[in-house]
């Protein structure tokens, strides 16, 4: 079958041919020249046509073939700074913070603060009244004037039968009897003075005093309530409980990537929902120096000044953090990886052919990945490469994203 090219040629020669034999038959020889020139004109007219047929057609070729080849976007990485910015929860605790129990039983009197109350240090609280005390404490100082009468008795005893012995009117073995009868005796007054002073000291107990300057969190108790001792066995309920917001603990887990440039002395800032417009400086004043095992993560602890009393305890912080790093790195975004059974690999276009590099991964941030060894910042890298694409494959990059473009 001949092509089109070929039919075209073989039309122009017959209608040539014809031309030819009309002139002879119908011209004079004179004629020649002209119908020669009208003959070149014809076939030069021709041959352009063909020619631009043919390149049309070429151009169409190329055309198809260039877009049957996969199209590609590409994006460059994005390279990290020296010191790293990380943003962390965090847990806004007081400085001091105690719950007040009672340390003897009885039931409420009254109570003299509820909460929101600042207090001052030895300020009262509440008064307990204690009945079974106070009368054990009586029974208690009974038991004493009892004890010191008979040791005055086994005082004089001892005395006199020290005075006979000496005149030989009473034996050895009973002044050693009135000498130990009066040593029993001053111990029997001396537990029992301890006895007194320990019921003494829960009777002190009744009034509940403030620990330190602070504010009232919580009273969960009210007058005639039955108070358990908080040394008690039994269920232990705290009368009040008070904190100190002047100064702010902000406790802060950071992940094990990130421990070795946590140092004491940092700076660190805090965002709180309800103030989006400001910050608050805090100072990082200690770690734990040890990686927990469940969470593996590094525990610090933040102090804030709050003697404006602005931050609430119990709130919940944003906690800015500026590492520093030990060298820069690369970023990508997590759509560009391969996870191929030979290891986690990327499509590198180059020269417009593909070529999957292996990249070694570091730290995760969500929709970004680090990439710590593998690539350059000049690198062209596949955004959503298939999964069916090999090395050495040729590809038609569509669009480019510039260095630090990566959302």
């Amino acid at each position: 079958m001949m092509s089109p090219q070929t039919e075209d040629r073989r039309q122009i020669e017959e209608q040539m041919l014809r031309l030819t034999d009309v002139a002879v038959k119908k011209r004079p020889r004179k004629t020649w020249v002209v119908l020669t020139i009208a003959l070149i004109v014809v076939a030069t007219l021709l041959v352009s046509g063909i020619w631009s047929r043919v390149k049309a057609r070429n151009t169409l070729n190329q055309e198809t073939a260039r877009a049957a080849l996969p199209s590609v976007s590409v994006v460059s990485p994005k390279q990290t700074a020296p010191a790293e910015e990380i943003i962390l929860p965090g847990n806004v605790e007081p400085y001091i913070s105690s719950p007040i129990y009672s340390r003897t039983n009885g039931y409420l009197k009254k109570w003299y603060v509820d909460i929101g109350a600042r207090v001052k240090q030895g300020q009262l609280l509440a008064v307990i009244d204690t009945p079974e005390v106070d009368q054990q404490l009586q029974q208690s100082l009974s038991n004493l004037n009892t004890a010191k009468a008979n040791l005055a008795l086994a005082q004089i005893t001892r005395n006199r039968y020290q005075g006979l012995l000496r005149s030989n009117a009473v034996s050895q073995q009973d002044v050693d009897n009135a000498v130990g009868t009066y040593n029993a005796n001053e111990a029997i007054v001396q537990a029992n003075q301890a006895n007194v002073k320990q019921l003494e000291a829960l009777q002190s107990f009744e009034k509940i005093y403030a620990p330190f300057d602070g504010i009232v969190t919580a009273r969960n108790t009210d007058i005639g309530d039955l108070i358990n001792s908080g040394s008690g066995g039994g269920t232990k309920t705290d009368l009040f409980h008070i904190a100190q917001p002047g100064k702010l603990r902000v406790y802060v887990n950071v992940p094990q990537e990130y421990s070795q440039g946590i140092k004491a002395g940092m700076t660190a800032d805090l965002s709180l929902a309800e103030f989006p417009d400001r910050k608050f400086q805090g100072k990082l004043v200690r770690t734990a120096s040890a990686i927990n095992v469940t969470t593996r993560t590094l525990l610090v602890e933040i102090e804030v000044d709050n003697f404006s009393g602005t931050l609430l305890t119990g709130s919940y912080a944003e906690v800015h953090l500026k590492i520093p790093t030990q060298a820069s790195t690369l970023l990508l975004p997590v759509n560009a990886l391969l996870f191929r059974t030979e290891g986690l690999r990327v499509g590198v276009v180059k020269d417009g052919k593909v070529v999957l590099t292996a990249v070694t991964p570091g730290r995760d941030f969500g929709n970004q990945i680090e990439v710590v060894s593998g690539l350059k910042p000049d690198d062209q890298v596949i955004i959503n490469p298939p999964d069916s694409i090999v090395s050495g494959q040729q590809v038609q990059v569509v669009q480019a994203s510039l260095p630090g473009d990566i959302k």
